[in-house]
């Protein structure tokens, strides 16, 4: 990945039901950095329908239970991209050939700032690429 170029293409977002389904189904593993959780789910290629050009897809999830005001959601929403956005190669350097289906969820019922998502966007991401690393190392 270029590092000056920091991007967020729509194929980049997880769509399909089949694989959010999968993702929280079974066998996806979980990190939590309050107020954000990750699930995440490594993806076999041969699941993959079409050959994507992104390793990573991103679903992002804040539960009206929380904000009762879709402006609320949507900034909250919006926040969680754009700390995604910054530091995405975080992870990305990390995995090499897989592929990842990640979700992250809003656990707190109040808005934070800008520098808190960011900080723990960076503790997640950091923690997901260890856990694959770590992984792929006990495998081989």
């Amino acid at each position: 990945m270029n590092p000056g170029r920091f991007t967020f293409h729509k194929s980049e977002r997880l769509c399909s039901k089949k694989r959010i389904e999968a993702l929280f189904a079974g066998g996806s593993h979980s990190f939590t950095a309050y107020p954000l959780r990750a699930v995440y789910k490594r993806v076999a290629t041969e699941e993959l329908k079409t050959e994507t050009t992104h390793k990573e897809q991103l679903l992002i999830s804040v539960s009206k239970r929380h904000f009762k005001h879709a402006v609320d959601r949507n900034r909250t929403k919006r926040l969680i991209r754009e700390s995604y956005r910054l530091n995405k190669h975080l992870l990305l350097d990390l995995l090499g050939e897989q592929h990842i289906d990640m979700a992250f969820i809003w656990m707190s019922n109040e808005l934070s700032g800008l520098p808190t998502v960011e900080a723990k966007m960076k503790n997640l991401l950091q923690r997901i690429g260890e856990e694959i690393r770590r992984k792929e190392e006990n495998k081989e």
